[in-house]
């Protein structure tokens, strides 16, 4: 065991953030701590660092082991260069090296004894270089600077001239260079591209020590831990496996929580219904009955209700009006800022009810598309095309289409001058905007809160075709699965950009990936997306160059040969079935909840006729109805297994 953390309670005036919080590291084990925003994650990890004290408990770091810590800011003033910050992490290797080649000269001119205490002194030294792998040091910066996204012709910026994004980046490259221990990393992701957090996952799934990460990553987490901390109301929960089998357990436990509590609680109000009718009779032996039932009454240790879950949105997106089976065409797009050539001669078709996830590293143009199509930039060439009855709502990652000088409320109110002040508020609570954060200035919210805002104006524009630019962002892991479960309930047409690849693989249909300043398709979510990123990466290399004058599409870029095409549209057709039989599942899974809740209400009514007395004072009438409870309950039992099967 490398760090044992036990019993962390930490409270901020009168609210208790972590309430005897306990677990465990240890050595090399890969571990994620999750929780929604205000659970308490990154104070957590500033106790174990010891950046702040808690009111009771101890986090303990084993005897002579090192620890790392990435924050989520970082605030580097360094005058140093890229290349020379992370050269700083290998200073004793460096030293180590100069005193080698100090040696190696002074030892052509040294003879006898002296040369023979150099040799020695060189051996050692030479032995302490290879354990550190001093021979790689710089292949060792250099791969670690290329897998955070820096390309070479960047190594010699200065580091105090860099954005915050790419200042944190110089500072996971710094501690993964330094080899602690143990490394804590809070939001590691936030600030990488889709290959640069390929590549952080690949190094830390290989790392000599043990991880513990705060993300909300899912995807990241899914291919790095092994265990889950869960922090939920101040209190932790551990679960041994990835995040998936975290969920799916976090949901078992959660419903055999809340049955056993309804369990309980349906008891007691039947227990107490039976008192109250006995003391109702009002004689002695039905009173004495009554106060036995309520000392067992008394006995029954009451379970706590399950937490709930406080923070969650209420979203529903729904069309107003079907749009036309074409929705978007672009054709010969193209786009240059000044020097900085991103795209040109591209082609793009979307058809109602698609979800089209449009991916590609940072700076290729992705935001510019929709951009361009959503009217806020002018195209260079090109035309795009929307179809019949298309209605676009727009999100926007820098909410550009938020007014900073408004308040929430009158944000909405005034975009839906319809909506009467109740409304607005309860749009507004659905969105976790209650009481007085109604009223404050967009300026002053933060980027989580300016993306509720933004969600809420789009779930009341009821437009049917939705462009999203990096929706997850801000978004805790909890109100991102309730985005994903809107959007794929939803009937209209999607295009997002996003680096979320969980996100994408719950919502997208087909993915569009800008590369090479033109388009690659794949029918499918992310996990076709990797299994066939290199068939496709092959074909679009190996493909004759774009003469002059014809255009560089999504299709031609993904299906450049006959076998490539076949390929595809078996995959295609395998799909189209795959559907289809999960609609006929989904159809059938409806009609047998249709049933048991027919059958079900049915039951209740019987129990309510069997209480008159016209029912039970007649012999007759009284065995036809047990006898069809009877068969409703078989026949119940039969539907009950059915739907667990459909299930």
């Amino acid at each position: 065991m490398i760090l044992s953390c036990s019993h962390i309670t930490k409270s901020f005036g009168t609210d208790q953030i972590l309430s005897e919080v306990s677990f465990h590291i240890e050595d090399k084990e890969k571990a994620a701590i999750v929780g929604i925003n205000g659970a308490g994650k990154s104070t957590l990890l500033k106790i174990i660092v010891g950046e702040l004290s808690p009111d009771s408990g101890s986090a303990v770091l084993s005897k002579g082991k090192s620890l790392g810590y990435l924050a989520q800011h970082q605030d580097l003033d360094s005058t140093r260069s890229i290349y020379e910050e992370l050269c700083e992490v290998k200073r004793p290797v460096i030293e180590m090296e100069e005193r080698l080649r100090v040696l190696e000269l002074e030892m052509k001119h040294a003879s006898g004894e002296e040369l023979e205490q150099m040799l020695s002194a060189y051996s050692r030294l030479n032995h302490a270089f290879e354990l550190e792998n001093g021979y790689a040091w710089k292949s060792e910066i250099t791969g670690v600077l290329k897998g955070l996204g820096f390309s070479e012709e960047e190594f010699g910026k200065i580091v105090s001239t860099l954005s915050g994004g790419q200042k944190t980046r110089i500072s996971l490259g710094r501690l993964l260079l330094s080899k602690p221990d143990i490394i804590l990393l809070d939001e590691p992701t936030n600030h990488l591209d889709m290959e640069s957090i390929a590549w952080l996952e690949t190094y830390l799934k290989s790392y000599d020590g043990a991880v513990v990460i705060v993300a909300h990553d899912r995807y990241f987490l899914n291919r790095v831990v092994g265990k889950v901390i869960e922090l939920e109301q101040g209190r932790s929960a551990v679960y041994q496996g990835d995040y998936t089998a975290y969920s799916e357990k976090k949901a078992m436990v959660r419903a055999a929580q809340m049955k056993a509590w309804l369990n309980q609680q349906q008891e007691i109000r039947h227990q107490e219904e039976v008192i109250a009718k006995l003391k109702s009779f009002n004689r002695e032996k039905s009173i004495k009955r009554a106060e036995s039932r309520e000392k067992m009454l008394s006995k029954i240790e009451v379970l706590e209700k399950p937490a709930q879950i406080h923070d969650e949105m209420r979203i529903r997106l729904e069309p107003n009006i079907t749009s036309g089976n074409d929705v978007l065409t672009i054709r010969d797009l193209g786009k240059s800022f000044g020097s900085n050539h991103l795209f040109s001669r591209l082609d793009m078709e979307i058809k109602r009810g698609e979800r089209v996830a449009l991916i590609g590293n940072n700076g290729t143009g992705k935001t510019t598309i929709l951009k361009l199509i959503n009217g806020m930039l002018p195209a260079d060439t090109g035309t795009i095309t929307l179809g019949a009855k298309v209605h676009i709502g727009y999100y926007d990652q820098e909410h550009h289409v938020l007014h900073m000088e408004k308040t929430a409320f009158e944000e909405v109110q005034d975009a839906y001058p319809n909506l009467t002040n109740t409304q607005v508020r309860n749009i507004l609570a659905a969105f976790l905007f209650t009481g007085d954060d109604v009223f404050k200035k967009i300026s002053d919210l933060s980027g989580g809160e300016r993306g509720r805002v933004s969600l809420a104006k789009l779930m009341l524009s009821e437009a049917n075709f939705l462009i999203l630019d990096e929706p997850t962002n801000h978004l805790d892991i909890t109100s991102k699965e309730i985005l994903e479960h809107a959007l794929q309930s939803y009937t209209g047409t999607i295009l997002y950009v996003s680096h979320d690849r969980y996100f994408i693989n719950q919502t997208a249909t087909r993915i569009l990936e800008l590369t090479g300043q033109t388009l690659v398709c794949y029918i499918g979510n992310y996990d076709y997306y990797l299994e066939k990123r290199e068939t496709m990466a092959g074909l679009h290399t190996s493909r004759p160059s774009v003469p002059e004058g014809k255009t560089g599409s999504a299709d031609t870029a993904s299906l450049s040969s006959g076998a490539a095409v076949s390929s595809v549209k078996q995959d295609w057709q395998a799909r189209k079935e795959e559907q289809a039989r999960i609609r006929k599942r989904q159809n059938d899974l409806k009609k047998t909840e249709d049933m048991i809740l027919r059958l079900e209400t049915r039951g209740n009514e019987i129990d309510e006729l069997l209480q008159l007395e016209e029912v039970y004072t007649n012999t007759e009438k009284l065995m036809e109805l047990n006898q069809e409870k009877q068969d409703l309950q078989s026949r119940l039992e039969e539907l009950y297994e059915q739907w667990e099967t459909l299930a």
